[in-house]
């Protein structure tokens, strides 16, 4: 089927809109099941209800290029005839909430679940037989199945990037982890908790019969055409068994470093460095901070034809085509160790090692450097130079350390303001100003033209605005939508390679970075608070140290 003009301009009328309730139309499993949310917003239509062969569609605008092939696809793969209806923008998005809403669909799935479970259990009680043949195919049945269908594809839809299935004492909690926060999604019946865990392993290929210890694996599936690999972890607790479910979707995880926030000084001196022969680059920070998607955004850049690159990794998040990535594994004593030093034996050009956790490996990655190889790896510590006390402290030799070194990368993540209800702050407090202004009188100039309206002109005085979400439908009211990264990037100049070796203070290396241009995390977060693509609390939050300064107030109206 196609849609023609005919259908596009005159295939609804004023009486139909106004005949229409938005406030009561309700998304039945028929219509939901026909396509995902993502595309809805993505699009600008969302169907609504199927009759017979057609289904009625709302849709923003229909003169939209991209709205129409969409409409076409959909047509096509539904094999329905749409039937257009306009809607504004703000039903639009009331109708998209409903649409993503997992409740109505799981509410169904349960009651059939529930009718399965009692129809096994009566065939159970007249064939006089343990509780297991018939129980074990309600948990691979349908009801089950499509719970976590749903639980899935509703995370995706909201950008989630974990899915946790807890089991609690009385019930079965669903959380999702957007942005950096966990939310309540769902809770459901502590009955049905053995069979969701049973289909999560089943998709992941792990043993649905122990239940004793940690089990890990992964599964991927296609939505809307793309691949959505998922990283799965199953962990025993008092009331059975935990799982959490990481979405690697590799059109958000490989990204640049644009995208990532990644900006000035800092990406000029990152592109310059990941381009040498040999050296390591540290990216530090802790768990959760985007340390990985920096180092696949760095392997993007370094991937071509003429390059033999070798990852080893705990686990392989990203699967990059034309890079060989190995996973370690411990338990058969294949470590990043053991495993750098097979790497060494595979002719590679540059080495990715997920992470530097012990003496021997922080050795071989200075061999592999100091033989010609650019190594990229991260480790835990709260800032970038504090990667050299920590290397220091696994007992790595000062000199060893200032020969293979070439840059020292911290980052965080900070949730970005929705763009679609940014607001600036009115009333800012006198704390929150002189702390800005402290921060802002110790950057160079260079890192004070990134502000926006700010050229850097002697005596010109840098503005001082900054911004919060105000709360909109398109960010489910959090003010918030995404994520930025915040850096502070650390060459290893001769300078500070001699120092290193002489075995400096860590506040005597800091100084000299200063020099060089250096800016810490906290200051790469004031900029892009004065840009508008974060606010002073998160910058705070993210950054404090606990050294005492005023908490910063931004009394956001």
């Amino acid at each position: 089927m196609a849609i023609d003009e005919q259908t596009l301009n005159n295939n609804s009328s004023p009486t139909e809109e106004k005949e229409i309730d938005w406030g009561e139309v309700s998304i039945g499993d028929d219509v939901a099941a026909l396509i995902s949310a993502g595309s809805l917003e993505k699009y600008g239509f969302i169907p609504f209800e199927v009759v017979g062969d057609e289904v009625k569609v709302a849709v923003l605008d229909r003169d939209d290029l991209n709205t129409q092939n969409a409409l076409r696809f959909f047509e096509q793969t539904s094999h329905k005839k749409s039937v257009l209806i306009d809607i504004d923008e703000e039903n639009f998005a009331v109708l998209l909430r409903r649409f993503k809403d997992p409740s109505v669909q799981i509410g169904e799935a349960l009651s059939s679940y529930e009718e399965t479970a009692r129809a096994a259990e009566e065939e159970e009680k007249r064939r006089q037989k343990q509780l297991s043949g018939a129980k074990v195919e309600v948990l691979k049945d349908a009801p089950v199945a499509k719970m976590i269908e749903v639980i899935i594809k509703n995370a995706i839809d909201g950008g989630a990037s974990d899915i946790h299935i807890e089991p609690l004492e009385k019930n079965v909690r669903v959380r999702y982890r957007v942005d950096g926060v966990l939310y309540n999604s769902l809770t459901l019946p502590k009955k049905l908790g053995p069979a969701l865990v049973s289909r999560v392993k089943i998709l992941s290929n792990l043993k649905i019969d122990e239940r004793r210890k940690p089990q890990d694996g992964r599964f991927r599936i296609s939505d809307l055409g793309e691949n959505v690999d998922f990283r799965v972890s199953s962990f025993p607790t008092s009331y059975g068994e935990k799982v959490v479910m990481r979405i690697l979707d590799t059109q958000t995880g490989l990204t640049t470093f644009d995208k990532l926030g990644i900006e000035g000084r800092d990406k000029i001196l990152l592109e310059k460095i990941i381009e040498e022969p040999f050296g390591i680059i540290l990216v530090t920070g802790p768990t959760g901070s985007g340390k990985s998607t920096t180092l696949y955004a760095s392997l993007r850049v370094l991937n071509k034809v003429g390059v033999n690159i070798v990852t080893l990794e705990d686990p392989i998040e990203y699967v990059l085509e034309g890079i060989n990535q190995s996973q370690v594994r411990p338990e058969i004593d294949y470590t990043f160790a053991s495993g750098l030093r097979s790497i060494l034996r595979q002719d590679p050009d540059i080495i990715m090692v997920g992470e530097i956790r012990d003496e021997e490996t922080a050795e071989l990655a200075i061999h592999a450097s100091l033989t010609g190889h650019l190594v990229l790896s991260t480790l835990h510590t709260n800032s970038a130079i504090g990667a050299i006390a920590r290397m220091l402290d696994m007992g790595v030799q000062p000199f060893l350390i200032a020969s293979s070194l070439r840059l020292l990368m911290a980052q965080r993540l900070l949730r970005r303001i929705c763009p679609d209800c940014r607001e600036e702050v009115t009333e800012l407090s006198t704390g929150a100003i002189d702390t800005i202004k402290e921060e802002l009188r110790k950057m160079p100039v260079s890192a004070l033209k990134r502000i926006k309206n700010f050229s850097g002109n002697s005596g010109e005085e840098v503005p001082i605005k900054v911004y919060y979400g105000k709360g909109c439908n398109l960010c489910q009211k959090t003010g918030s939508r995404g994520r930025i990264g915040i850096y502070e990037v650390v060459e290893v100049t001769p300078v500070i390679g001699r120092m290193i070796g002489s075995g400096a203070l860590e506040q005597d290396i800091e100084k000299q970075a200063v020099e060089d241009g250096y800016t810490t995390m906290k200051q790469d977060g004031i900029i892009k608070a004065l840009n508008g693509e974060t606010t002073i609390e998160e910058v705070q939050r993210v950054t404090e140290d606990g050294s005492g300064e005023e908490a910063i107030d931004t009394n956001s109206p």
